[in-house]
């Protein structure tokens, strides 16, 4: 990293955390302005008391929620990816299920929810399956698009040297598909997020190895607005983490080979 790039990553960072600061700022201010009673819109003040006063068990449910994301992110990377390079084998493989996957993403996950849980008997286990469904699409997506993005004039020169099928897929497809990969990934962090937390409002589980979505639906019951709005803080934090995680993992992947991850020219 060179000294001109150092001030442009502080801004990065800087940048964002400013216009946190100023709307936090705003908001406090509104709420005690206008005298607004914390069961309709709590300060921030108020929710970071919360967040520490109840933080044993918000983040014991924390930790439910974020086990089953990332078991479900795992899952979906592994299948979607499988899948693509299944796909790049053949176009009337890709064109006979392809459409298939397509029915996966624009099926509501609380349409089908449901079914999984009654079918599956082990709640976290259909917990993990609603929301691998969910975060399935952009890994087989974007890596399928990366995988057929090949040069095909390098596609051409591989079949020249008499590449095998191997061959051309390991050195040539692959890795210019990883950029593509990576972006689905990022996408694919959120969802197996939000498919995590919405499965957990449709099953309704609770007790002790309740997820976020339990703490949100029970505070709202009993009219906590503070610990609901934690709660709820605590999911955009995760999920902030969690894209922070792919596009950190996709620098150091990409960063000494890719030009998507050079830096700008001076």
């Amino acid at each position: 990293m060179n000294e001109r790039d150092a001030p442009s990553r502080l801004l990065r960072f800087a940048a964002p955390a400013l216009v946190a600061v100023l709307l936090l700022g705003a908001w406090q201010g509104l709420v005690v302005a206008y005298a607004v009673p914390p069961y309709i819109v709590p300060s921030p003040r108020r929710i970071l008391e919360t967040l520490i006063a109840d933080r044993a068990l918000l983040a014991g449910s924390l930790f439910v929620t974020l086990q089953i994301a990332l078991t479900a992110l795992a899952l979906a990377t592994v299948v979607g990816t499988a899948t693509a390079l299944l796909f790049v084998q053949s176009r009337w493989i890709e064109m006979s299920f392809f459409p298939y996957a397509v029915l996966l993403q624009v099926t509501p996950i609380v349409a089908i929810a449901p079914l999984i849980i009654i079918w599956v008997k082990d709640t976290r286990v259909a917990l993990i399956l609603c929301a691998t469904v969910v975060a399935i699409f952009p890994i087989i997506s974007n890596t399928t698009l990366g995988l057929r993005s090949a040069d095909h004039g390098l596609v051409n020169l591989f079949r020249m040297c008499r590449a095998s099928r191997w061959q051309v897929l390991a050195r040539l497809r692959v890795p210019g598909a990883l950029p593509y990969f990576f972006g689905g990934l990022r996408i694919a962090s959120g969802l197996a997020l939000i498919g995590a937390v919405v499965a957990e409002f449709v099953a309704g589980t609770g007790g002790q190895g309740a997820g976020l979505a339990y703490q949100i639906l029970l505070a709202g019951m009993q009219l906590n607005i503070p610990r609901l709005f934690a709660a709820l803080f605590l999911i955009a934090g995760a999920g902030v983490a969690l894209y922070a995680a792919t596009l950190w993992l996709s620098h150091v992947m990409l960063s000494r080979w890719h030009e998507s991850e050079a830096p700008a020219p001076d």
